[in-house]
């Protein structure tokens, strides 16, 4: 009877311990839409990118031309926590803005994407 006690103690023990945990991170500022909509192909100059949005992230030089990024990613993480086995599953997605910068400083090209708004909490391998 002891021996089934002990078992049953045990077995108790093991399902008490179990947990799940979630964190979240992020590195970056928000990008935001209605800043992006004010910056306008052939008239928006490099001083006033920098005064609305900041200085860039990363700064790359493409023939010529001055290419400034900024980005911001976000990272979500839940865990299924067992004994024996544990189950992580991280997701990570970023927010990114291009600005292409012509010769004379003047904004050519802006390419952006957003996409954290979609992220969630996911345990792998259960989807």
């Amino acid at each position: 009877m002891k021996h089934i006690w002990y078992t049953l103690c045990g077995l108790a023990l093991c399902v008490l311990i179990q947990g799940c945990a979630f964190s979240r991170g992020t590195l970056g500022d928000d990008i935001k839409s209605e800043l992006i909509a004010t910056i306008q192909k052939g008239s928006t100059t490099k001083s006033e990118v920098v005064n609305l949005l900041g200085a860039p992230d990363r700064l790359v030089q493409l023939n010529g031309r001055d290419v400034f990024q900024y980005y911001r990613y976000d990272a979500k993480a839940g865990s299924l926590l067992l004994i024996i086995l544990n189950f992580t599953r991280l997701s990570i997605k970023s927010d990114d803005l291009f600005i292409i910068l012509n010769r004379d400083g003047i904004v050519e090209d802006v390419i952006s994407s957003k996409r954290t708004n979609d992220l969630r909490f996911q345990f792998w391998p259960f989807d």
